[in-house]
Formats: structure tokens, C-alpha cells, sequence
């Protein structure tokens, strides 16, 4: 590539080579923390160009240093980080392509195999374009986002410090326009905790309910008081979504349980109503099982903290993507998604946002492609160009000139 060509034109000329990794990166996917296989296909794709590699001890994820060929004023270069993300989820792939995954039971459902080339597209055009580079790119390949904390543990190895000035994430999205990007300043996706209330009573025989104390019809208070709470104690515009997913009791149809529990998820957009939350469902549900003669215990898990996009970043995202690809390739979110990611960790610490990628095929029907996690998922590939481009035109620029250029 000429070190002037156009970010969009490059990527264009290298998406065969970013295809063929996405495929191969789909067939074996892999879970958690350690992704062996996938490192190894990164470490290989980007064997020979002037990436430095920082490992550490929790996770296999990677962190490449590209330092560029323009020296910054008075020694105060920027640093910019970019972020794909490496494992898969636990589904049996049913999307009828010729590449689907191998591994039983594993399948890369949510476009990380997507997230991971698209990255390795950037690294091989920033480094095409070093020379120009007036600063240092980290190149940040997370494992064990799909609920495993896979950013908090690099955090703590240590593999981003000193921090960078600036950090920017991609994530695709099958249901949603071909090629267009979308995102927007502030909450960009919730915090997520693990709920668990376990209601006992005392078991009994089911035809003489009056010599037992019943924790089933308890546990269905518990959830229509929490419905309850969320609309009349929970302010609409900074807002919370508790749902209880499984109920769990009893192990035939002629027996009272001692005990039921309760799985769920609370999502919020803001650390204060996460910890309000939390604080109203620890008193609600004993309160209620003991007014019928239960107890309850309430555990809560935390999960991922609210991810937050700066407001500057996400205006320089706008501006960047309007001009590498023009207006109608962007689109500005009215509301946060619920969903949650781990990349807030990292926008706790340094300023950044995170854009999402239509990925549906082009022509298609966006709205009727089936969604993230969903065994069905499929994504055009050849977005994957688009998504490479901007990480590169979003690194060149925030070097060049920071947020406020």
C-alpha cells in the first residue's frame, strides 16, 4: 500500500486476506479467558511488521505497540488504543454456513471473530502508514468478554499501563443497515449483575399445604413486587431493567419444596441507580417472604460497570466516520442499548467510545436478520473493510490532532 492511499481503498484492497481470517477464526472458536488457537492466528497474520507484544499471566490476550515515525511536540506524543475482542459463546451453530464452527457446542455468535480481524486490517494499515503516525497505537486483542472480565484482568496484568490518551472499540451489528456506523455520547450500553434469591420455607405433603410453609407462591410475590419496585420506585429517566429469567423449586408434582430460587439480570445506565437497585431488592424480597412466614437471601454479582462514552470521542468518531465515508454512514443513537461489554472497564479509565457496524448483507432486510447470540447469526463480510478503515482513520487522526482538531 503507498503510505497516502486512502484508509478505505487500502482496507478494501486487503478484505480477501481479512475474510479468510474471520472464516478461519469461526471454525475453531473458543471461550473464556484463553484463546490459545485465536492468539496464534493474530501472532501469524501480523508476523514480520514492527508490532512490539506484551503477554501477561491471566488471560492470552495480546497488546501490540506500533510506534510511528513522527516524533510528538516537546516529547508529548499520544497514544491511542484500539480494541477487538476474542472469544465466542456457548451455542451449537446453526447458521448454515460452510465455515461454521468445529468445536461443539462453541460458536462465534456475537462477531468477535469479526472484531478480531477488522483489528489485524487496522495494524497492517497503520503499519503501512508509520511514517505518518505522529504517536504510539496499542493494538488491544481481549479475551473473555462475553462475561469473564477479560479487560479488568489485562488492566490488572498490567499490559496498558502507562494508560493511553484515548481508546476506541468496533462492535458489528447483523440486524442493523449495511455498513453504516452508529453510536453516541454518554451511556452506550448497561451495567449488567447476576441476581440470585433463595426463598425457604418448609416442605411438606402438596395435598395438606397448611402444615407447610410454601416458598413457591413467595418466590411469584417476590417477582411481582419487583416489577412492582421498578416502575414505581425507579426514575424513567435513569432507568433500570431487572428481569428474573428462571424460577428453580420442587422435584415432582405430590411435594411442597423447602426452598425456590430465583435467577435474573439487573441492568442499569448509571453507577448511582446500579447501587439503588441493589440496595431495594436486598431489603424488598426478605421483607416479603417473611410477611409469609419465609426467609429470602439476596446475592447480587457484579458484572460489567455501565460502558460511558465520552462526549468529545464520540464527536470525533461522528467527524472521522463522516469523513472517511460520508454522512449517511453515520447515525446518531437516540437511546443505550441494554446489553452490556467489558470494554467499560477500560472507558472508566481513558476517554473513548465505542461504535457499532451494520453488518447485514447488503440489500437484505435489516430488521428481519437475526441478532446477536442468536445460533442463527450470519454478517456480511465484506463491511469488514468499512470497520478496518475507521479504526486505522480514527488512530492517524487522534494522533495528529487529539479530540479537539
Amino acid at each position: 500500500m503507498n503510505a497516502h492511499t486512502p484508509f478505505p481503498a487500502a482496507a478494501t484492497a486487503i478484505l480477501p486476506d481479512l475474510v479468510a481470517l474471520r472464516r478461519a477464526i469461526h471454525r475453531e472458536p473458543e471461550l473464556g479467558l484463553h484463546n490459545p488457537l485465536t492468539r496464534d492466528k493474530i501472532l501469524a497474520a501480523l508476523a514480520g511488521l514492527p508490532i512490539q507484544w506484551r503477554e501477561g499471566p491471566s488471560t492470552t490476550g495480546l497488546i501490540g505497540i506500533l510506534t510511528g515515525g513522527v516524533g510528538g511536540a516537546g516529547g508529548n506524543a499520544r497514544t491511542v488504543l484500539l480494541r477487538g475482542d476474542m472469544d465466542a459463546l456457548p451455542l451449537t451453530e446453526d447458521s448454515g454456513v460452510d465455515y461454521a464452527s468445529v468445536t461443539p457446542g462453541v460458536m462465534h455468535a456475537c462477531g468477535h471473530d469479526s472484531h478480531v480481524a477488522m483489528l489485524v486490517g487496522a495494524a497492517k494499515l497503520l503499519c503501512d502508514a508509520r511514517d505518518r503516525l505522529a504517536g504510539t497505537i496499542m493494538f488491544m486483542f481481549q479475551p473473555g468478554e462475553e462475561g469473564h472480565h477479560g479487560a479488568r484482568f489485562m488492566l490488572d496484568d498490567g499490559l496498558i499501563d502507562p494508560l493511553p490518551d484515548a481508546a476506541f472499540a468496533l462492535h458489528i451489528m447483523p440486524n442493523a443497515p449495511h455498513g453504516v456506523f452508529s453510536s453516541k455520547a454518554g451511556p452506550l450500553l448497561a451495567s449488567s449483575d447476576v441476581l440470585t434469591i433463595t426463598v425457604k420455607g418448609a416442605g411438606g405433603h402438596a395435598s395438606m399445604p397448611h402444615d407447610a410453609v410454601d416458598p413457591i407462591p413467595v418466590a411469584c410475590a417476590i417477582v411481582t413486587a419487583i416489577q412492582t419496585m421498578v416502575t414505581r420506585r425507579i426514575n424513567v429517566f435513569d432507568p433500570a431493567v431487572v428481569t428474573i429469567a428462571r424460577i428453580m423449586a420442587g422435584t415432582t408434582n405430590n411435594i411442597i419444596p423447602e426452598s425456590a430460587e430465583l435467577h435474573g439480570t439487573i441492568r442499569t445506565l448509571s453507577a448511582k441507580r446500579r447501587t439503588m437497585v441493589a440496595d431495594e431488592l436486598s431489603k424488598l424480597a426478605p421483607a416479603i417472604a417473611a410477611a409469609h412466614g419465609c426467609t429470602a437471601e439476596v446475592e447480587i454479582v457484579e458484572g460489567f460497570p455501565v460502558t460511558v462514552n465520552d462526549t468529545c470521542a464520540a464527536a470525533f468518531a461522528e467527524a472521522v466516520v463522516i469523513e472517511q465515508f460520508g454522512a449517511p454512514s453515520w447515525r446518531k443513537m437516540e437511546h443505550p442499548v441494554m446489553g452490556a461489554e467489558d470494554f467499560a472497564y477500560i472507558l472508566e479509565k481513558v476517554p473513548g467510545a465505542m461504535v457499532w457496524l451494520g453488518a447485514s448483507h447488503q440489500g437484505s432486510d435489516w430488521r428481519a436478520c437475526c441478532g446477536l447470540h442468536s445460533n442463527h447469526m450470519v454478517m456480511d463480510d465484506s463491511v469488514m473493510a468499512r470497520g478496518a478503515a475507521l479504526h486505522a482513520a480514527l488512530a492517524e487522526r487522534f494522533l495528529a490532532e487529539g479530540f479537539g482538531g
